[in-house]
């Protein structure tokens, strides 16, 4: 099929059966996952009333998925990616069935609060260490089960489908804890996981395409080697990981919600969900209209714009100015996903996507995960708002220090 015939229809993915099966289970699994992280960022600040908890929960799943990233991409690509995933899958499974155990009145008679914050924190690390494996695994699937001519096509289509059940996630969370509370909000989890195996079950067995012999280190530094003189792939990574890591707010959102805006679970949830919202309207028009060149120029005006709305969600005190702020600083990380994943995917051969992916997969944890340790620390000695926005600045000060130290960046195009 002809490279422009795709570009003209970005949907032709979709006709592919498999890859149908891939977007769904995903979604759903994703939405299972988003709504965990709305239950344990608000069951953990009601346990602990902690910012610097908050943080923790980041850190402690940060730790192992970094730690074996880089492990996680040379084991990707020796070994068949459907059966690793069904695996992983059973462990997220297994590690809910745990958070599940851990809310119920059995416990919260047993133990104290800090007990059970220090036991969530111990399920997240597992969750934090199996993600460093399934990730890339999904991530290097997608080119396993499209033809190249219309993967942008299905980067695209696979971004909004990871974005719209974020949302979903997020606001199904807040609506749930308030409906149902946090223990019953797990039965509708673990449903959501099981249903998600069951659709990557459907997936084919997937060709294994690293077979030459070499030691775990030199597998693990080509994979390295490719990314770091690949500059595109080096400055997209680099921009998203630092950005993120300063101008994430969500980590601080229970704090938002509850004691600067004072909205409950409902609100909360949709403060969430606010940033995913943006981001599928972005990536939801990029889909239908790609961008049609001066990709790196657009990328950095696009962060530095995410910046500046991390730094308007601070200074607010209306929820709907709030609401709104994430939804623009959303829309702005649209284009990052999208640039960002575009050349991820057309970059990559084959035989390197398990450790490309995973050394990806260490910049987005770093910047999400220590994002958040970071914004939990800072609140805890600078104050919540005052954080926030030195978080916002940071993230318009490392746009204006890539903009004149990484001019290859400025001009990438694809």
């Amino acid at each position: 099929m002809p490279a422009p015939s795709s570009k003209k229809n970005p949907y032709l993915a979709l006709r592919i059966t498999e890859f149908r099966n891939f977007i769904i289970g995903r979604f759903i699994f994703t939405m299972g996952i988003r709504m965990t992280g709305t239950v344990i960022g608000w069951w953990m600040y009601i346990l602990t009333n902690s910012k610097l908890a908050l943080g923790l929960v980041g850190l402690a799943e940060v730790i192992p998925a970094i730690s074996l990233a880089l492990y996680a991409g040379h084991y990707i690509d020796r070994n068949e990616k459907r059966k690793l995933l069904l695996t992983c899958m059973t462990i997220y499974f297994c590690c809910m069935g745990l958070l599940f155990f851990l809310s119920t009145d059995y416990t919260k008679l047993h133990l104290n609060h800090w007990a059970i914050a220090g036991l969530i924190c111990g399920v997240i690390a597992i969750t934090g260490a199996v993600r460093s494996f399934s990730g890339p695994s999904m991530s290097a699937m997608i080119a396993q089960i499209v033809s190249k001519d219309i993967l942008p096509g299905a980067v695209s289509l696979s971004s909004a489908g990871y974005l719209i059940s974020s949302i979903l996630g997020h606001a199904t969370g807040g609506f749930l804890i308030a409906k149902l509370g946090i223990h019953n909000t797990f039965y509708v989890v673990l449903a959501f996981i099981a249903t998600a195996i069951f659709f990557f079950s459907k997936l084919l067995v997937k060709p294994v395409y690293e077979m030459k012999e070499s030691k775990t280190w030199q597998s693990v530094k080509e994979g390295l080697q490719y990314v770091f003189k690949t500059k595109e792939l080096l400055g997209a990574m680099s921009l998203d990981m630092f950005a993120v890591l300063f101008g994430g707010a969500v980590a601080l959102v229970p704090v938002f919600a509850k004691d600067i805006l004072h909205v409950g679970p409902e609100g909360f949830g949709w403060l969430n969900a606010a940033t995913d919202i943006g981001s599928i309207l972005t990536v939801t028009f990029l889909t239908l209209r790609p961008l049609p060149g001066k990709q790196g120029r657009i990328l950095l005006f696009a962060v530095g714009a995410f910046g500046l709305c991390i730094i308007l969600f601070a200074l607010s005190k209306l929820f709907w100015l709030s609401f709104a702020a994430l939804i623009l600083s959303g829309c702005m990380d649209g284009v990052s996903v999208i640039v960002r994943s575009t050349i991820l995917q057309l970059k990559t051969p084959d035989e390197l996507r398990g450790r490309v992916m995973s050394v990806s997969s260490m910049f987005i944890n770093s910047s999400n995960e220590l994002g958040q340790f970071e914004s939990g620390v800072m609140a805890k000695l600078l104050g919540t708002v005052p954080s926030v926005i030195f978080g916002g600045c940071m993230t318009v000060g490392v746009v204006i220090t890539t903009w004149f130290k990484a001019p290859s960046l400025r001009k990438m195009e694809y």
